[in-house]
């Protein structure tokens, strides 16, 4: 069985450009890199993996092609280009001489909902399609009606929407939640990575059946087909082992038919990210 880990991360911790990690998430101050991650990666039979960016600059995306270029376990990168930059042509121009960079990422969970409706930034990942890019959706709930319109009005760009949704798993799914992510779901040129659930949930109490009613809803809307395994590492270290978020869904998907879970744990981030 393939197994790509299809949503990780990298970084040199610098407290000033990540102070996203604040004190109560000081187990993540520090440095997480390619040689931290490839034994565990090893250990738990995955073949590869796909590094996305966590810091919204050039330098970022150039540091994770360079950690691509020097660990062949790393597929592909997904990274950060200015999207409405007015050279963005000329800039997606340059990076198709690397290989392994397969898309990109803005932080859109910061921003408001109209922000991800503006003209400029639907031209900008309109563009993506004319270099065979994909695009990785980072949203929270009350921001997935934007993206199911954003998504909806862009032809050629395979989308992929982050941690499914980022829903308060603390509590049972709320009834917009599941009608947001059925709407998403709907188009067919999106898919879903199962990551970035524990730290959703209550970090420190937890319980493997906590995530079922939202797995169910996500199977159920998305299909077998076009959902694929992410563990967020280094981040779900604030709730959860490497092998504790593996453990939540290896459990869910020991019902699946064998074809399901070859789609799930490799072949959907291959195809997807057209991984060699």
């Amino acid at each position: 069985m393939l197994k790509i880990d299809s949503h990780q991360h990298f970084w040199v911790y610098d407290p000033v450009r990540d102070s996203w990690i604040n004190d109560e998430m000081a187990i993540l101050q520090d440095d997480f890199l390619p040689a931290h991650l490839q034994p565990i990666l090893e250990h738990y039979g995955f073949q590869g993996s796909v590094v996305v960016q966590s810091d919204q600059s050039r330098e970022e995306t150039l540091f994770q092609l360079d950690n691509a270029d020097k660990y062949a376990f790393v597929k592909g990168v997904v990274g950060w280009v200015d999207l409405l930059a007015p050279d963005l042509t000329q800039q997606l121009q340059e990076y198709k001489k690397y290989d392994k960079l397969k898309g990109f990422r803005l932080i859109l969970q910061a921003e408001q909902p109209e922000y991800i409706m503006l003209p400029e930034l639907q031209s900008g990942i309109q563009k993506l399609a004319d270099f065979g890019y994909t695009y990785d959706i980072l949203v929270y709930g009350h921001q997935l009606e934007a993206a199911r319109k954003m998504a909806s009005g862009i032809e050629g760009v395979p989308f992929v929407l982050d941690h499914i949704g980022k829903p308060d798993i603390k509590i049972l799914p709320t009834a917009q939640w599941k009608q947001e992510i059925r709407a998403l779901a709907s188009q067919q040129n999106v898919y879903c990575k199962v990551s970035g659930m524990v730290t959703e949930a209550d970090i420190k109490n937890w319980k493997t059946e906590d995530f079922k009613p939202f797995l169910d809803h996500i199977f159920e809307s998305f299909g077998a087909q076009r959902v694929m395994f992410g563990s967020d590492w280094p981040v779900c270290r604030l709730a959860a082992t490497y092998g504790q978020v593996l453990g939540i869904m290896e459990h869910y998907m020991s019902s699946f038919s064998k074809n399901e879970q070859d789609l799930f744990w490799g072949d959907n981030a291959a195809q997807f990210y057209g991984l060699s």
